[in-house]
C-alpha cells in the first residue's frame, strides 16, 4: 500500500441515522487496503437536533488547509447536498450513500406527528435486520449494529426520523441543484429503505453524477466494503484539479 500523502483528498465521512461513525470501520479498512486515501469521520452530538444545526455542527468540524471529498450515508445526504450548494473551501465533490436530498418516503410525512410514540429503544432485531441488513445478514453485522444503535438515545433517533420526514421538497431540491461539485452516488441493489428511484432524482438535479449500483443491503459500506471502496477510490482518482478556494 502506498504512503498517504496531503496532495490526496482527505475523505469526510458523514453517518448514518446512529450518528456515531462506528459502523464506518469495514469500509475505512477497506479503503486503507488498497489506497493511499485518508479519512475523517463527524460523529454527531447524541443530542435532537435538526438538519440546520446539524449542518453547523459538520461545517464547524471540516478540514481546513488540504482538498477534502464529503460521503454522506444514507441520514446525512441532506447535510452534504447543503455542503455542495454553498461549499466550503476545499470541498472538490459529493458521495451519497443508499441516500436522499428529499424526504424518500414521502407517503410517511403526514405521520412524524405519531413518532413520540414509537419505542425506537425496543424495537425487534429482526424488523432492523430485514430493513437495513437482508438479505446479507450476518450475526456479526448484526451486532455491530446493535451495539451501535445501543449508544444512541431513543429520543434522538427520534428527531432524526422527524427531520427526514419534515424536509420541504421544493428547499432541498433547489439547494441541491444549485450546487455544481461532482457527485457519486453508490445505490444499493437491495436497498429496502431508500426506493431505487431516489438516484434518478440526483441524476436529473446533478447532471453528470456516476452511478455505482452494488450487490448490497441499505448498510452498503458495511455488507459491501471493499466493492464500496473500489467506487470510492477510482472516483477520487478521476476528479480534475482542486478548485480555487471560495
Amino acid at each position: 500500500m502506498t504512503t498517504p500523502t496531503h496532495a490526496s483528498p482527505l475523505l469526510v465521512l458523514l453517518p448514518g441515522m446512529d450518528g456515531t461513525a462506528r459502523l464506518f470501520q469495514r469500509f475505512d479498512a477497506a479503503l486503507r487496503a488498497q489506497t493511499a486515501i485518508d479519512t475523517q469521520a463527524i460523529a454527531y452530538a447524541a443530542a435532537p437536533l435538526d438538519y440546520a444545526a446539524l449542518e453547523a455542527f459538520v461545517r464547524e468540524r471540516l478540514p481546513q488547509g488540504r482538498p477534502f471529498v464529503v460521503l454522506a450515508e444514507s441520514f446525512s445526504g441532506p447535510l452534504g447536498a447543503a455542503l455542495r450548494a454553498d461549499p466550503p473551501s476545499g470541498m472538490r465533490a459529493l458521495i451519497l450513500c443508499c441516500s436522499f436530498v428529499r424526504n424518500p418516503r414521502p407517503v410517511l410525512s403526514p405521520l412524524r406527528h405519531l413518532l413520540k410514540f414509537v419505542p425506537f429503544g425496543a424495537l425487534p432485531g429482526f424488523a432492523l435486520r430485514q430493513a437495513l441488513l437482508a438479505p446479507y445478514a450476518t450475526p456479526q453485522l448484526q451486532d455491530e449494529l446493535a451495539a451501535t444503535l445501543a449508544q444512541v438515545p431513543p429520543s434522538v433517533l427520534r428527531q432524526r426520523l422527524r427531520a427526514v420526514l419534515a424536509m420541504l421538497e421544493k428547499d432541498t431540491l433547489r439547494s441541491f441543484a444549485r450546487g455544481s461539485l461532482p457527485v457519486l452516488y453508490l445505490r444499493a441493489r437491495h436497498d429496502r429503505l431508500v426506493p431505487p428511484a431516489n438516484a434518478l432524482q440526483i441524476l436529473r438535479l446533478a447532471p453528470g453524477t456516476r452511478l455505482v449500483d452494488i450487490d448490497a443491503p441499505h448498510m452498503l459500506l458495511q455488507a459491501a466494503p471493499t466493492a464500496a471502496a473500489v467506487a470510492v477510490a477510482a472516483f477520487i482518482a478521476g476528479l480534475s484539479t482542486p478548485q480555487a478556494p471560495a
